[in-house]
């Protein structure tokens, strides 16, 4: 730590601190960062470029700030009015030689509505003396005495200098050089199909022409967002956006959500509906009472000497991110809405898994993710956003521990990779500060009556192992050539029409390979410029012995953001199933088997 203390300056517009080791600069009072000094770079922040969203969000021209997108109420759209959540007083909440904590609040009251979502919201920024970073945190509080509306989205962006930081990294093998925002702009750029996706034409480097610019395609699964962000070579600095912690995410640990991406933009997604829909908003009926914690996640910056080092920025931010980890929950938060390690409590046990057709007896559920969530059905954390959620891994022999649990009541969820279905313990925990549950020996059952026959694929809530064509090769990324995330690439659903250009799909059990023959999502027909027609698989099979009496159901395991048709097919007098318009599949077809189809 550095032997400089703390320094703060309010002043009439803005407000500045100083560790010694870097400064923040905010206004004042609305708690939008416009500066960060650091490392000889007088502001690591975007000043210049007014069209400094190269085509994502236009509208933005702040270099930091919080947002959300919200509707009224009774709206089944994802996106509303977008909302720059700016504080109308500042408090200085702790000022040492070690700490200083600020409070932006913004409070809600009936002149602002239909102007400002009806929230009280309390944005914090932390900096600790000697730190190369800065925490912030915000309290959403929704009271009883304000209107009903939906939260569709809220988060942290940052838009950093595109005269210095040209190299994303998101993990080991996914980083690069990226282009710059004046690439996507008409003339440089070409939109396909939907505004996000740019074909760079005329790019200002020569290197990235012909190749597709899309955020979506930097998209990460929760439980693997913990660390992301940009570095500069001259000076050598990186900025990153670690969040320690999905607690306060929605829609658990597998749903994916934007990172960093062209501008350059790094973002701190705590809300959104991407890759989900309406499920995940956050709908809210006049006079509900409801307060969360989104946060803390910390910006953290770090710098070497020599330029040719400058890639071991990536390495000290994973570090720096598992210090982060290991401090969570962070001690020095100066709300009371942001409970300590001592005021949480803690459960453990042994999930175990029976499935009669494969053993005889309940084996240890290796690997099984198991979660803490609001109370619910089967597998609704997957749409759960108003409370917290704390998930971890089963080891081998099926024991887990989840630590640091907010006081509230939950349920406890649980999947096993390998076996269909969600399981849910009927019992609700309740969780109070310094307690130690232990609940012993669980024991799921994946739904079936009978033995499988055939099966495509794996239930491991992936589409990984089937067939992923190649892109098109005029709308490359990179990145993603002969990458396990080939599926990122952009288009790959038109390159179904080419491999199927006038019949379907069909597979046939035990002559085809999910791997090389099932297309890993089912997609529509292009039969023009802008038409498309339905497409219908067909599974082939034989079966030696046909039990007259017996039931056959097909089971399908998917994942998919709508609502699809539902189509039943008779043959051979028998009942088959298909789902028509989702992304995922994984089949079974079982003797005697009626059970719940479950997400993937």
């Amino acid at each position: 730590m550095s032997g400089i203390g703390m320094h703060l300056w309010v002043k009439e517009h803005q407000v500045v601190i100083d560790n010694g080791v870097f400064q923040l600069t905010l206004s004042n009072p609305g708690g939008i960062i416009r500066g960060i000094q650091y490392h000889g770079i007088e502001n690591l922040l975007e000043l210049n470029n007014k069209d400094l969203n190269g085509g994502y969000l236009t509208f933005l021209l702040f270099k930091l700030f919080w947002d959300l997108n919200w509707s009224e109420a009774g709206s089944t759209k994802t996106r509303g009015k977008f909302d720059t959540i700016e504080g109308t007083s500042l408090r200085v909440i702790v000022e040492t030689e070690e700490q200083v904590e600020l409070s932006f609040t913004r409070t809600w009251d009936p002149s602002v509505q239909g102007e400002q979502a009806p929230l009280t919201i309390d944005r914090r920024f932390v900096m600790l003396r000697g730190s190369t970073g800065f925490y912030s945190y915000a309290i959403f509080e929704h009271s009883e005495d304000f209107p009903g509306f939906n939260l569709n989205t809220t988060r942290i962006a940052f838009m950093l200098r595109k005269d210095k930081f040209h190299y994303m990294a998101i993990a080991d093998d996914r980083q690069r050089y990226m282009p710059l925002p004046d690439d996507r702009l008409p003339g440089r750029g070409q939109q396909l199909a939907y505004p996000e996706a740019v074909l760079l034409v005329d790019p200002v480097e020569p290197e990235f022409k012909g190749e597709v610019d899309d955020k979506y395609q930097y998209s990460c699964e929760n439980k693997d967002n913990q660390v992301h962000g940009w570095i500069c070579f001259d000076p050598p600095v990186g900025f990153w956006q670690i969040t320690p912690s999905n607690e306060f995410r929605n829609g658990g640990p597998f749903k994916q959500d934007l990172t960093s991406h062209v501008n350059p933009t790094t973002l701190a997604i705590f809300v959104t509906s991407h890759y989900a829909g309406e499920d995940l908003i956050l709908k809210f009926q006049p006079g509900e009472i409801w307060k969360k914690v989104f946060g803390p996640v910390f910006i953290y910056l770090n710098s070497v000497s020599d330029a040719n080092d400058a890639f071991s920025l990536w390495s000290d931010a994973k570090e720096q991110m598992k210090k982060e980890v290991e401090s969570w929950p962070y001690s020095f938060v100066a709300s009371d809405d942001f409970p300590n390690s001592n005021q949480r409590g803690a459960v453990r046990g042994k999930m175990l898994v029976h499935d009669r057709c494969i053993s005889k007896d309940a084996i240890p559920a290796k690997a099984a993710y198991v979660g803490l969530a609001p109370p619910g059905d089967d597998g609704s954390w997957q749409r759960e956003s108003k409370g917290y959620q704390f998930w971890t891994t089963a080891d081998e022999n099926g024991y887990f521990a989840i630590n640091d649990i907010r006081t509230a009541d939950y349920n406890l969820y649980a999947w096993v990779p390998g076996f269909i279905g969600d399981y849910k313990c009927e019992i609700v925990l309740t969780i109070t500060p310094g307690c130690d549950i232990d609940v012993g020996e669980l024991t799921y059952e994946p739904p079936r009556n009978g033995p499988t026959l055939w099966e495509i694929g794996i239930p491991d809530r992936t589409a990984a192992e089937f067939y992923v064509p190649d892109p098109n090769p005029m709308y490359i990324n990179k990145l993603y050539v002969n990458h396990p995330d080939r599926f990122r690439q952009y288009g790959l659903w038109e390159r179904y029409t080419d491999l199927y250009p006038d019949k379907d799909l069909v597979y046939t059990v035990g002559v085809s390979d999910y791997r090389k023959d099932w297309f890993y999502a089912q997609v529509t027909r292009r039969i023009g410029d802008n038409s498309y027609k339905s497409t219908t698989w067909q599974i082939k099979f034989n079966i030696i012995t046909v039990d007259e009496g017996g039931t056959y159901t097909l089971r399908l395991a998917l994942a998919s953001a709508h609502n699809s048709e539902l189509q039943t097919m008779q043959l051979l007098g028998m009942e088959f199933m298909a789902y028509i318009g989702c992304l995922m599949w994984i089949y079974q077809l079982l003797n005697s088997c009626r059970g719940k189809i479950p997400y993937i």
